[in-house]
């Protein structure tokens, strides 16, 4: 964990900047984001209530939202979620909501226990404290709900992330907190964040990006 507590209004800024550009940025790789869309919508029913935190401009939230009786996205960034609401108008989804503001206590929005699923897409190395941000994800799931999460895990390469990461920053390139763990690491959060059934499927993409699976116990 970073030992300076990050300024969220910086974080927002620096997502607010970048996001005409995010938005506009094509897919990596296309067809690994696929595989971990039908992954997902396989855990889905028509009756579910999914929320995908760090949604950005809402891709992946829009994807899910023909599979759910509602989707709910949220980001800290106004940018990003003006994007989102504005391709969801466009694409005429009406049966998803997107708001503004950090995955913590403040998120009031549900009941622990209401939500079915839960997504984060290349959030958790982004949060300064991901021990709470898991730990509020078990909360708000319903027993036998699921997590699914995409996670750039920099722990298990042998490059020297952080002194990279702070040039990187210097040069406004990256946002004030990238945590750098390994997927064992994570992993083992996860699970003294109550999770269970852990897995990791095979979706053709790099080592340090990591999808895994999980579940709340019934």
């Amino acid at each position: 964990m970073t030992s300076e507590k990050p300024d969220l209004n910086t974080n927002a800024a620096f997502w607010n900047n970048h996001a005409e550009k995010f938005a506009k940025r094509p897919v990596a790789n296309p067809e690994v984001f696929e595989r971990k869309i039908r992954i997902t919508t396989s855990r889905m029913t028509f009756g579910d209530v999914i929320l995908d935190i760090g949604c950005g401009t809402g891709s992946l939230a829009l994807r899910l939202a023909p599979h759910a009786a509602h989707v709910h996205g949220l980001d800290l960034s106004t940018e990003m979620i003006r994007i989102a609401r504005d391709k969801a108008s466009e694409q005429r989804v009406d049966n998803i909501t997107f708001h503004v503001g950090p995955f913590d206590e403040s998120f009031t929005e549900f009941e622990d226990g209401s939500l079915d699923g839960i997504c984060a897409n290349y959030l958790l190395h982004l949060l300064e404290d991901r021990t709470a941000a898991l730990e509020r994800t078990h909360r708000l799931l319903r027993p036998g709900g699921f997590f699914v999460s995409s996670t750039v895990c920099l722990g298990d390469g042998w490059l020297p992330y952080g002194p990279l990461l702070w040039a990187i920053r210097k040069l406004g390139k990256a946002p004030s907190v990238v945590e750098h763990f390994s997927k064992r690491t994570l992993e083992a959060e996860m699970r003294r964040a109550g999770f269970v059934d852990l897995a990791c499927p095979d979706v053709g993409d790099t080592a340090r990006n990591v999808f895994l699976v999980a579940a709340k116990p019934e």
